[in-house]
């Protein structure tokens, strides 16, 4: 089994055989690979930041963890931010003045 995604730190796609492990690292970029920014549960907007209810808080989202949910994301750590910042854009836009 093969396991692919793309680094939040540096955007560039990783490919590892098997599971990815709580000591992998990068090779481009040397940051932890299993970490909550790499994670499909990944959500800055809700409670503790983990759409994953029954998973433990993490403190450091960009630090290994041992967290049993962690699945790969698909697509780069830029994706939730680029949403979140045309929801504040277009928000700011049709904001009512004071």
């Amino acid at each position: 089994m093969e396991t692919k995604l793309i680094c939040f730190n540096c955007n560039k796609e990783l490919t590892f055989a098997g599971l990815i492990g709580r000591r992998e690292e990068c090779p481009h970029c040397r940051s932890d690979v299993h970490v909550c920014k790499n994670c499909e549960h990944y959500d800055p907007k809700v409670y503790n930041e983990c759409r994953e209810t029954a998973a433990d808080v993490v403190r450091e989202k960009d630090r290994a963890n041992f967290c049993d949910y962690f699945t790969p994301r698909k697509g780069g750590a830029g994706a939730v931010d680029k949403a979140a910042a045309l929801r504040a854009a277009a928000e700011a836009l049709f904001k009512k003045p004071q």
